[in-house]
């Protein structure tokens, strides 16, 4: 593997992606292409219904392209079964999603030990890792706190927690406080701000937020499919 190869943690290649609203086509990504250094924070940014989306479900492997290749860390998930493109998730991807997606039966501190859990890490060393976690996120005392106890910004830090329970390399935010109230939402944006300074992952957001966008290493426009100086 060449050394600019190794340096590249999130590569897209040539994607397209079309939906068919009955009988209309509906061209949502048309020969995108898009790297990602690794430990770079990047923020793909765009007005929403641009396909910012789709194109993070795509490079996350939640979604196949219709053309093209996705590579995160080396691995082409083109050459991936669905259960090996699970476990990789799993154990090598974050996901923040605007809307949190928590389950609602379980407490905040099953939620941050289920991806443990499912890496077939053991019930006490999950339970004491996402009690480490959500202690960093500020909500020490709300473990036991189903979803519908806490407010939007807290059940936005619970899925942050719940994202870096498997320690991963890669984090894919989609508009994490596009769901919030303005004051929330400036207390996420400053804990994602130290999360990508102390964590030093690689990092790819999602958003149509400049003030979210700002905080990231580089910023890729998707409407002019360049970078935005």
């Amino acid at each position: 593997m060449s050394e600019a190869a190794a340096q590249t943690c999130i590569e897209g290649s040539v994607l397209s992606k079309v939906y068919w609203d009955g009988g209309r086509k509906l061209e949502i990504l048309k020969n995108i292409s898009l790297s990602v250094r690794t430990g770079e924070a990047v923020a793909v940014l765009g007005p929403s219904g641009s396909g910012k989306t789709t194109l993070l479900n795509i490079l996350s492997g939640l979604d196949r392209p219709d053309t093209g290749q996705v590579r995160l860390a080396g691995v082409d998930l083109n050459e991936l079964n669905e259960i090996q493109k699970a476990r990789f998730r799993n154990q090598r991807i974050g996901f923040v999603f605007q809307f949190y997606h928590l389950l609602s039966e379980f407490s905040a501190i099953e939620n941050v030990m289920l991806p443990l859990l499912i890496a077939n890490v053991s019930e006490i060393a999950a339970r004491e890792k996402a009690h480490t976690l959500l202690a960093k996120m500020g909500l020490a005392g709300r473990e036991a706190h189903f979803p519908s106890e806490l407010s939007g910004g807290e059940q936005q830090r619970v899925a942050i927690a719940r994202a870096l329970a498997n320690s991963p390399e890669i984090l894919f935010c989609d508009e994490p406080t596009g769901n919030l109230d303005p004051v929330r939402a400036a207390e996420i944006l400053d804990l994602m701000k130290d999360l990508i300074r102390r964590e030093k992952k690689t990092v790819l957001i999602v958003t149509h937020d400049e003030r979210i966008a700002k905080m990231a290493d580089r910023i890729w426009d998707l409407v002019r499919k360049d970078w935005k100086n």
